[in-house]
């Protein structure tokens, strides 16, 4: 059967869908850290098996996610095909089948890398960017929260790629897949056996990695960049030498967060300068 962008969109979608619930599910029975109180609520910590949880941090992320959901089919796809239709024709022959997208997944990843770094070192970038970074705990619902600005700006940068590099909307397809399905894993609050995360830690960014990229701490928040594999920061002097510790503030270094009208509007507000952080 072939594979149309329809088809791999809806698997994409099923996909992605699956696996956000699993962990939503799971990291509730089994969390590494205590939930934090519900608003008006009594505290979670010491509460095993339950699926409380608090509700207003987790229908903000949500809310963001809903909005950029949205602009997926209307911006962000067509605009992945149209760059995808109008790329520069000089890939090799050899570059295509399974080893052209095992190629493309790494080479996308080191790509992600540097765009990830370049929203904590540009200051405009940062203002979107930020909004992410300002939820005050994590789980599998950290991994929707992004303003739709920088969703924006994410498949803007994404096209001129796909323009120059000629990566196949496929490659792309998968890519988002498994960038999604590690966002959701690395953002979890699942607890791990400590030897299985060690290992996995070796190749791929696991929640003791990308926690320490969270945390309310301008040197750690800087820091920690990967995405799908570990070995970047390592190999471009970025990875924190900070151990994940079940109660490290999460956030942004002097910012609180904001209620859901406020992290839209954020951005665009002539105060919001990562300078407020000592830059």
């Amino acid at each position: 059967m072939e594979l149309t962008t329809e088809s791999l969109l809806a698997w994409k979608s099923l996909i992605v869908a699956g696996w956000f619930a699993a962990f939503f599910v799971l990291e509730r029975f089994f969390p590494a850290a205590p939930f934090p109180r519900p608003e008006g609520g009594r505290s979670l910590t010491g509460v095993p098996g339950t699926l409380l949880l608090s509700m207003g941090r987790v229908i903000r992320n949500l809310g963001l996610w809903v909005l950029n959901t949205g602009l997926a089919p209307l911006v962000v796809v067509p605009l992945s095909v149209w760059a995808a239709a109008h790329s520069l024709d000089w890939r090799p022959d050899w570059w295509s089948g399974a080893a052209g997208l095992a190629l493309d997944l790494v080479l996308l990843d080191f790509l992600i890398y540097w765009w990830h770094r370049a929203n904590h070192e540009l200051p405009f970038l940062w203002r979107f960017h930020e909004v992410h970074h300002l939820d005050r705990f994590l789980d599998s619902s950290s991994a929707l929260r992004f303003h739709f600005g920088e969703v924006l700006l994410s498949a803007m940068a994404r096209a001129g790629v796909i323009i120059l590099l000629g990566f196949p909307v496929s490659s792309i397809l998968v890519f988002e897949t498994l960038v999604l399905m590690a966002t959701i894993f690395h953002h979890s609050n699942l607890r791990l056996p400590p030897r299985t995360e060690r290992v996995l830690a070796r190749l791929f960014i696991t929640p003791s990695i990308h926690w320490v990229h969270h945390h309310a701490r301008q040197r750690d928040t800087d820091s920690n960049y990967g995405t799908l594999f570990s070995f970047w920061d390592p190999l471009f002097a970025s990875r924190s030498p900070t151990a994940r510790d079940p109660v490290m503030p999460i956030g942004v270094e002097r910012e609180d967060e904001r209620p859901y009208a406020s992290l839209l509007l954020r951005p665009f507000r002539l105060g919001t300068r990562k300078g407020a952080r000592g830059r």
